[in-house]
């Protein structure tokens, strides 16, 4: 057994998706999401049984709605995937081989299979891949990600779909929905860069986004660019630390384990917080809308006073000063140590400027 299988104990372990890879990078410097990533740890029953469920994530209405938009999309093979392909990218092809490698049994198997697939493709052939598993390192580690299409194309290059339910109205649709697909979707395409070991330009960086026409169920598409998404992407996952050298700086008999009898966790609750509190945690705000442990970190944040609970840039604004009681007694003016003077100035300044609006 694995130190990663052991802290998270009897539990089975959750699958990555796109999303999860995208939120660990946007905070590379947090422990805690790392442990319980590479753990596979269920965050959204740990945080529950805390009593700080995740407030974020779709209704049941959406994920339904989801689930029947791709099935319509989907079928008969992929027909609409290959006339939204033949539309957008100018493709002469008529039709295009079907693959589906879901059937496989097992994440490696599976793996093995969309390899296998995409290898034995004839370059001449445009081919639709199905359920296809792809593998990439992060933090020391392997994870399986599922994109939702993979589109082999006839000259030579592949794009990823991704299948979304929100709406396409007039052309346009919600900017900040599109920009969280396109976070996603640039993880999906670096990992096939990384399966392949080829030059970057054989994945192509025009990502097709597959979204319902204005009210109706019917599929329309465009093409969404993520090298932005990929540039970032790409140099916040080589910030991140190696799992194992999180690992060394724990408590050897560290453990996340629920104990759960059926389906519901039996260890107590403050049992399992102080376990958690032993991986160090980086809170910021940002973390509200992307990760499920964020309410759990930030009640924690301000029970110490961590300046973290107040946002990355007052954190960066106040360099050096650990605490709000600190920043509090700077703000005095009295005692102030020489290598926070400067700080201490402009916290009196900010005091004053108060003083005079409650005045």
């Amino acid at each position: 057994m694995s130190r990663l299988d052991a802290i998270r104990g009897s539990s089975l372990p959750v699958a990555h998706n796109a999303r999860a890879i995208a939120a660990l990078a946007a905070n590379p410097a947090c422990d805690r999401r790392a442990v319980l990533d590479g753990a596979g740890i269920d965050k959204s029953t740990i945080v529950e049984h805390l009593g700080f469920p995740a407030r974020f994530g779709q209704s049941p209405f959406a994920i339904t709605r989801t689930r029947e938009f791709k099935a319509i999309v989907k079928a008969d093979e992929g027909a609409h995937v290959l006339r939204l392909l033949r539309e957008l990218l100018d493709l002469p092809v008529k039709e295009a081989e079907y693959h589906d490698v879901g059937h496989a049994s097992g994440q490696e198997a599976r793996h093995r299979h969309t390899m296998d697939v995409l290898g034995a493709a004839a370059p001449e052939t445009a081919t639709l891949v199905d359920h296809p598993l792809v593998k990439l390192g992060v933090a020391g580690y392997e994870v399986y990600l599922e994109p939702d299409v993979i589109a082999f194309q006839a000259d030579h290059r592949l794009h990823v779909v991704a299948i979304k339910s929100f709406p396409i109205i007039d052309g346009q649709a919600d900017p900040g929905k599109v920009s969280a697909a396109a976070r996603e979707a640039a993880v999906y395409v670096h990992a096939m860069r990384e399966l392949f070991g080829l030059d970057p330009e054989r994945v192509s960086h025009d990502v097709i986004l597959i979204c319902p026409k204005d009210f109706m169920n019917f599929p329309t598409a465009c093409l969404v660019d993520v090298r932005l998404q990929l540039e970032a992407l790409k140099r916040q996952l080589a910030r991140l630390a190696r799992i194992d050298t999180i690992l060394d700086r724990l408590p050897p008999d560290l453990s996340l384990d629920l104990r759960l009898a059926g389906e519901t966790p039996t260890r107590p609750a403050a049992e399992l917080g102080a376990a958690l509190s032993a991986i160090p945690a980086r809170y910021a705000p940002e973390c509200l809308a992307a990760c499920e442990m964020a309410y759990f970190c930030r009640d924690e944040a301000r029970a110490c006073g961590s300046l973290e609970a107040l946002g990355r840039s007052v954190r960066d604004d106040l360099g050096g000063i650990e605490s709000l009681d600190m920043a509090i007694e700077l703000m005095g003016g009295e005692n102030v140590p020489t290598e926070h003077a400067a700080i201490a100035e402009r916290l009196g300044f900010v005091r004053r400027i108060l003083d005079e609006a409650v005045a």
